[in-house]
């Protein structure tokens, strides 16, 4: 898919669908990658549960499950990319080809610290069909953005799956709830250690939830729906809430039309039971259930899809970037890692870094690492093998390499160039496409051209170079620059090769790195004055909204880091299918006016947004019973009227706060579809809960839950908040009695 088209968005995600052989079970050998526990490899059986929640085994018979939540699965890998176990282990297979047998498991919270679970299948061609289905499973969109009901089936499967002997543990009840009195007090069991699996049935649940936390904010919302103190609302009073209260008045009535009640009666029944619809009448648990359902997630599931149009050229994208990729700590001290080059590129980012210096004596081989500084070597052949392997496993848009090159060896940078030849191969992009050819004022292709491609970006030989690309390319802003402030000079762009560091300038490239480089190259760009950026050392990182605003297609970022910064980019390079491009938007992109990113006034062309929204309750927010705050950051121009807002702390209850009041007022966002809210939570020391970052122009209006994630933009299973979102085209103060009377005629 290319891409939008005008209308009404056809919505290419699937849900997640389990094949029936990870259902039914595979037979594996686990083994252990560290020999100094002395555990020994177990058969075992592999299993996936009927929704697709976890990856479960056992080791033996009347013990708790090993269980993997498959959303935290951040790779799989088979062949030559699995893990190789010992020649011992590979003995207990009866029937194996080579390397078909193996299974890896990336798994893990943060890009740094993964585990890898190891197996080997007794069987041929199946090792291959587990790593595939449970790949597209962990990066299934939907799944990892599904509605509070979903969860919450997560946490009921999760519990049965904790069964010992047919019976389910109180204490992995307590250990999911914070009040183990309200636990005690809606589960109703006195003096016992254990409930009956069959007995632990999703009603059964659903009850206990509805005991443990009464939720009287839904008998309110229903009232002010018209309820009248009786425990449902009409079909009319339900039709009306929809096209009022959820509907978004920003969108088109021709494409959009509002709800009728043939509409909205399909809507009851996924939730309402016959007695109900016989009366045309929706109960409260049925519209607690809706209001929970997938149906009303807090941003449409087209918003998850690829929606831009990728048909522009390269220059008109946001493009995810990451700064110093090797990195695994700070940038003085620390280990580099291969490793991260796949992590970083399997949450989507589209641009690398590769700092590589001139290999020593016997072998001459190039390495990368932070120059001049204690963090450690890794090879540069085996960071392209990581490269190949991970570039177009989450997305199939082109991939950016930027060379900072310090190979001062002609030989040696023949080598680099030989092995992006030979390691690539077709999805190296050499030479530039027949219909983009580097002349002055032709575009750039664009992504859908480039599509499985791998670019090039290095300094390029003086007179290989080509003008229009400085004019045409890239910019790309780096938290710190490694080059010098001046202009290097000619005589400076002759100066022969040494032996000497090279870690202020980066080296002439020779003929055959040059030949690589044809769309993107790096110009020096002197526009910022970044006074910090000699001075920080701990891969912190910078806030990208701000070279957002001013067009920057690649703010790199340090993606070791979880910071806020590199939350906001987890979040907003989310959308668009999580293709690591994001069109700017229309008025950056245009050639025949200027767009001033610190106005404070209404921009022509761009219809601004008010948002408003009121924080209602949370829900199973901490484990801890604590006392827990909200917050709200609207991350947008610099003339947005209002940036942050917070909640009050909640007296010691993390399981069903309730806050009243808590409305916040954002009056003015002047460029919606560049702007996005931050919705995240802290118990009261401070502790990170989970956030969520949506885009203003996707988010939807009425009442919704917002399901937290947790730095990794990762889904976590049972926090959430219930909120009301109101957002509707800004009129400033001096218009408003003329859209008043518009609104009103009569």
């Amino acid at each position: 898919m290319a891409g939008a088209k005008p209308g009404v968005h056809a919505l290419q995600l699937k849900p997640v669908s389990v094949h029936e052989a990870l259902k039914k079970g595979g037979k594996f050998i686990k083994w252990e990658e560290d020999t100094s526990q002395n555990v020994p490899d177990r058969q075992i059986t592999l299993n996936v549960d009927a929704d697709g929640f976890f990856l479960y085994w056992s080791v033996s018979p009347n013990q708790e499950l090993e269980i993997l939540d498959i959303s935290l699965i951040r790779d799989t890998r088979t062949g030559k990319y699995a893990k190789q176990p010992k020649q011992k282990t590979l003995d207990l297979i009866p029937s194996r080809d080579e390397n078909d047998n193996l299974l890896t498991i990336v798994y893990g919270t943060d890009l740094v610290n993964v585990t890898f679970y190891n197996f080997v299948a007794l069987e041929l061609n199946v090792a291959k069909l587990w790593v595939d289905q449970l790949f597209e499973m962990a990066t299934n969109k939907l799944s990892q953005n599904a509605s509070r009901t979903t969860y919450l089936r997560k946490a009921h499967t999760k519990l049965t799956l904790q069964a010992i002997d047919g019976k389910i543990p109180l204490k992995n009840i307590y250990k999911m709830f914070s009040d183990r009195k309200r636990v005690d007090y809606a589960l109703d069991k006195k003096h016992v250690t254990a409930i009956n699996l069959e007995e632990f049935t999703w009603d059964f649940f659903t009850g206990f939830l509805d005991k443990a936390c009464g939720r009287p904010e839904l008998q309110t919302i229903l009232e002010e729906s018209g309820s009248r103190n009786k425990p449902f609302i009409t079909l009319d009073q339900f039709t009306t809430f929809l096209n009022t209260k959820q509907r978004d008045p920003r969108l088109n009535e021709v494409l959009y039309p509002p709800l009728k009640k043939e509409q909205v009666r399909q809507i009851m029944e996924n939730y309402e039971s016959p007695s109900h619809l016989d009366r045309d009448q929706i109960s409260l648990k049925a519209f607690s259930n809706y209001l929970a359902g997938e149906e009303n997630n807090i941003v449409p599931p087209e918003k998850l899809d690829l929606m831009d149009d990728m048909n522009q050229p390269l220059s008109n994208y946001f493009i995810n970037s990451s700064h110093n990729t090797y990195l695994t700590v700070g940038q003085l001290t620390g280990m580099s890692s291969v490793e991260m080059y796949r992590q970083v590129l399997l949450t989507g980012c589209r641009c690398i870094e590769l700092d590589c210096w001139k290999g020593r004596l016997p072998d001459e081989e190039p390495y990368i690492t932070h120059g001049f500084t204690m963090t450690t070597e890794i090879s540069f052949k085996e960071v392209l093998e990581a490269i190949a392997e991970s570039a177009f496993k989450t997305s199939n848009y082109p991939v950016i390499l930027s060379f900072e090159n310090h190979v001062d060896s002609p030989t040696q940078q023949a080598k680099m160039a030989e092995y992006c030849k030979t390691i690539f191969g077709d999805a190296l992009l050499i030479n530039p496409l027949e219909k983009f050819p580097l002349v002055p004022e032709q575009p750039l292709p664009s992504p859908q051209d480039l599509l499985g491609k791998i670019l090039v970006k290095n300094k390029k030989k003086p007179d290989l170079s080509v003008k229009s690309l400085e004019e045409a390319g890239l910019k790309e802003l780096e938290p710190e620059s490694e080059e010098e402030d001046t202009e290097e000079t000619a005589a400076e762009m002759n100066k022969p090769y040494s032996d000497e560091g090279t870690a202020y300038r980066e080296v002439i490239a020779t003929k055959e790195m040059s030949t690589l480089v044809n769309y993107i190259q790096p110009v020096k760009f002197k526009s910022f004055n970044d006074a910090a950026k000699k001075k920080r050392v701990d891969s912190s990182n910078y806030m990208p909204q701000l070279f957002w605003n001013i067009g920057c297609q690649m703010v790199a970022l340090n993606f070791q880091t979880p910071d806020l910064p590199m939350q906001l980019n987890m979040g907003v390079f989310e959308y668009n299918g999580r293709s690591g491009y994001l069109l700017k938007p229309e008025v950056m992109r245009r050639t025949d006016r200027q767009f001033d990113p610190f106005t404070d006034s209404i921009v022509d062309g761009i219809v601004a947004n008010a948002f408003r929204i009121t924080v209602i309750s949370g829900q199973f927010l901490s484990e801890r019973k604590v006392g827990v705050i909200v917050e709200v950051d609207m991350f947008g121009l610099p003339g947005d009227a209002k940036k942050r807002a917070k909640t009050k702390m909640s007296n010691g209850n993390s399981m069903d706060p309730v806050w009243k009041n808590e409305k916040f007022f954002f009056p003015q966002v002047i460029l919606p579809s560049l702007a996005s809210v931050r919705i995240s939570a802290y118990e009261e020391n401070g502790r990170f809960i989970g956030h969520r970052v949506l885009p203003v122009s996707a988010i939807r209006p009425g009442f919704h839950y917002i399901c937290l994630k947790n730095e990794l933009n990762q889904p976590l299973m049972l926090p959430s908040l219930l909120v009301l979102t109101e957002v509707w085209d800004y009129i400033p103060t001096e218009h408003q009695k003329y859209a008043d009377a518009l609104a009103d005629p009569i």
